[in-house]
């Protein structure tokens, strides 16, 4: 899920960016800093859209740079438990397939691709299933539930693992087959 965060901090203008105007280097100097960056329980930083800084600046002894109060809006993108999402296979491996979502990569383990057995062909760089003889490539755009988000390590990871083996999840051409199907059924049954 994306979503705006308001912040309030202090900003470093270094001195080599003294001369332009202040909104454009706060807003470049957090782009740099925050860009990118996955802040626990937060999500992952996607960009900053706006800030406002005070006019006045404090100076440190020893310190060339200016610190100015500022707030700021972040975007920021963070997987929910349970959220459905739309991506594009990425990655294509014996052990399972990685989805973009938006800014981040999710796993799907090959037990969790579809109802079936998924065999892995280097060939094909594809997944296939035994008995459905259902193909997914790199470059299929699925759909995905979340079933686990963690943040890990030093390196501040974000870590997601998806699952498309319930109802209406899979590569999309395979839900359209199947709501395809299942509008035809009803019809048939109604009359």
């Amino acid at each position: 899920m994306f979503k705006l965060v308001e912040c309030e901090g202090v900003v470093r203008v270094p001195p080599n960016l003294l001369g332009k105007p202040l909104k454009d280097v706060i807003l470049e100097v957090l782009r740099r800093e925050y860009g990118g960056q996955v802040m626990r329980d937060l999500g992952i930083v996607v960009s900053i859209l706006d800030a406002e800084a005070s006019n006045y600046g404090m100076i440190i002894p020893g310190d060339g740079g200016l610190y100015h109060k500022a707030r700021f809006t972040m975007l920021v993108y963070a997987p929910m438990l349970q959220e459905v999402v739309e991506g594009e296979v990425g990655i294509v491996e014996s052990t399972g397939i990685v989805v973009r979502v938006g800014p981040v990569d999710g796993y799907v383990h090959k037990s969790q691709i579809m109802d079936d057995v998924v065999s892995y062909s280097r060939e094909q760089n594809a997944v296939i299933g035994q008995k459905t003889a259902r193909v997914l490539r790199k470059g299929d755009d699925v759909r995905a539930r979340v079933v686990a988000v963690s943040y890990g390590g030093r390196k501040q990871v974000l870590r997601v693992q998806l699952t498309m083996r319930q109802p209406y999840l899979g590569k999309l051409e395979w839900i359209k087959e199947e709501t395809k199907r299942l509008a035809e059924a009803v019809a048939k049954s109604e009359s």
